[in-house]
């Protein structure tokens, strides 16, 4: 009777702890998550590295210099794009006085958009065809909610960069003792669920990996593909709608937006073939791209079907925000895993075909 209630006591402890950590950690779960995601998906890098370390130097290098890596991977992009932005803060600055002191008349072509053409046209005349209907328009800019909206901005990057800096510090740990982690969460999954937790989370990490090549590999070559399209169309700033359309076609289906209005405009311009031609050339790359090349990277490796790939993703980023992109196929992976253990187990009865 004592040990049965110091095991029950243990147990009860032991989980009140556990919940007490999640608590003071929950902040920060979704950060721990992303760290995990990248350790995972770049550490066969990060053991090519060590094996061709010949000069046996510490290894404490590598993962620092891995972790730099992937973090100006991150922020080069970023840092374009806000190069980009101050470059462009002066002509909107002559843009905002021109409207003040004269208007902006509205564009040409703004009124031969199909069915909403018109409407457009007087919308932006309304708003910044005169001098009076401009100042009125940008009084709002010097109003407090204005203000407002630009502190609470400022706060979203200040916190997003402290995010990626706890993100990148605890993958630079990860890689530091990603062996004796990975040793101690396989020996766990071996206590609990026996031989078969081992195979299911290698097929976990496995299906992480794979979700992730198939996710943004293929989203980065639409970016760099339907870029090219932008810029031989004629498009202006073709790089940076080029990046817009890669970071979309990390969602399946969701490049057709950027590319669709891409062609909207082309089209609205008077580019009628040329806007027509980027649009069936670029449907047709998001279509082998997302109906092809992504299911076989994805479903290919770990053996998961396309349709229950595209649930596990839709289903993620409808529960989990953007990381659900990647814990949703997981998760499915695991379940089909499962899945198939269990009906290869299940006794082979004789079949009647009479119900």
């Amino acid at each position: 009777m004592p040990n049965n209630f110091e095991s029950h006591a243990r147990l009860i402890g032991g989980f009140l702890l556990l919940m007490l950590g999640l608590w003071i950690l929950h902040s920060f779960l979704a950060l721990l998550t992303w760290a995990v995601i990248l350790a995972i998906t770049t550490w066969p890098l990060y053991q090519k590295l060590l094996i061709f370390n010949q000069a046996k130097t510490n290894p404490a290098w590598f993962a620092l210099g891995l972790t730099l890596l992937i973090a100006i991977i991150i922020l080069a992009p970023l840092a374009y794009g806000m190069i980009r932005l101050v470059h462009e803060a002066q002509s909107i600055g002559q843009l905002l006085s021109q409207a003040q002191h004269s208007g902006i008349p509205a564009p040409e072509w703004l009124s031969t958009i199909p069915i909403i053409g018109d409407w457009a046209k007087q919308s932006w005349t309304d708003t910044l065809g005169s001098a009076q209907a401009a100042n009125d328009s940008l009084h709002w800019l010097g109003t407090s909610t204005a203000i407002t909206y630009t502190k609470a901005f400022a706060s979203q990057i200040v916190h997003r960069v402290l995010g990626l800096f706890i993100t990148l510090l605890v993958l630079f740990f990860v890689y530091r003792h990603g062996t004796s982690l990975s040793q101690k969460v396989l020996a766990g999954s071996q206590r609990f669920f026996g031989e078969v937790g081992v195979r299911y989370t290698t097929h976990a990490a496995a299906a992480i990996r794979a979700t992730v090549n198939g996710l943004v590999l293929v989203s980065l070559a639409e970016g760099l593909l339907l870029g090219i399209g932008y810029a031989l169309a004629g498009l202006s700033q073709p790089a940076i709608l080029g990046a817009i359309t890669g970071i979309f076609a990390i969602i399946p289906f969701a490049a057709k937006l950027i590319l669709a209005a891409c062609s909207a405009v082309l089209i609205a311009q008077g580019h009628h073939w040329v806007g027509f031609a980027l649009l069936i050339s670029g449907i047709a790359i998001v279509l082998i791209a997302d109906n092809y090349v992504r299911p076989a990277l994805i479903g290919g490796a770990v053996q998961l079907p396309f349709i229950w790939t595209l649930l596990g993703i839709f289903g993620g980023l409808e529960n989990f925000g953007l990381i659900g992109l990647f814990l949703g196929p997981t998760l499915m992976a695991v379940l089909m895993s499962i899945w198939r253990d269990w009906t290869e187990e299940l006794p082979k009865e004789p079949v009647h075909p009479e119900i």
